[in-house]
């Protein structure tokens, strides 16, 4: 059953909250819940924000399944501000991705120019400049934990990119990201009869784990950062029992 067929629940306002001050309102955005608009499901973010606050706008967009930090603006001057900083590349986001393959990624530079077209980007000769830097942060057994910086902001350039270099995030079905099962990494593994088994995440495993922005009031560089949310954190530990 995809996430659309699946009613959502409707979060705690007050239990996505990261940080919240006079300008910004910072979240942890759950997994399965569209930034704007939702035309299927009556639960988005900027639904839920208006609710606390009619002038609430999100600062920048995270695909639906993606989990992370998310800046929601205040007020219009906060918003002007934020997407100001944003068009002069002063905001640095930070994904954390589970992909399929073993990599070993050393501030690798990703620049292959992507273009878009319907609901997927490619990298293409003639597309815009992109640049995402790639680390390595945990190999395991079939998998490797990334960092990734998206230094441009293309719609699903990490996606794209680490789908070219033939890594794609688990169960990124769009980019040829795999489904990743128990019964892959353990060994006599058991299922019982008539049981169907279950996949380790149900979604894309892409996480936004911080951005970092100067503060318009203090100027002081800020970074806030969004713990993982129970399904990757259980990946990831997962994982780890099968180096």
């Amino acid at each position: 059953m995809s996430t659309e067929q699946r009613k959502l629940k409707k979060p705690i306002w007050r239990d996505l909250i990261l940080y919240c001050d006079e300008f910004f309102t910072i979240i942890n955005k759950p997994a399965g819940i569209s930034t704007l608009d939702d035309r299927v499901n009556d639960v988005d973010i900027l639904k839920l924000a208006r609710e606390q606050n009619p002038e609430a706008t999100p600062g920048h967009r995270l695909d639906k399944e993606t989990s992370g930090v998310l800046v929601i603006a205040n007020h219009a001057e906060a918003y002007k501000y934020f997407a100001t900083k944003l068009e002069k590349r002063e905001v640095k986001k930070i994904y954390h991705a589970v992909v399929d393959g073993v990599h070993s990624f050393h501030d690798f530079e990703a620049d292959e120019p992507l273009n878009s077209s319907g609901s997927k980007t490619k990298v293409e000769r003639d597309g815009k400049g992109s640049l995402t830097l790639i680390q390595t942060l945990e190999a395991f057994k079939k998998h490797t934990l990334l960092k990734c910086y998206p230094f441009s902001g293309r719609m699903h350039q990490i996606r794209a990119h680490l789908a070219h270099h033939g890594a794609p995030i688990v169960s990124d079905g769009l980019y040829g990201g795999q489904v990743t099962y128990l019964s892959m990494l353990k060994r006599n593994f058991n299922l019982k009869k008539f049981e169907e088994e279950n996949p380790m995440i149900r979604r894309m495993a892409l996480h936004a784990a911080s951005i970092t922005f100067i503060h318009p009031e203090t100027e002081v560089t800020m970074t806030v950062e969004a713990p993982y949310p129970k399904d990757f954190d259980v990946l990831v530990k997962q994982l780890r029992k099968f180096k």
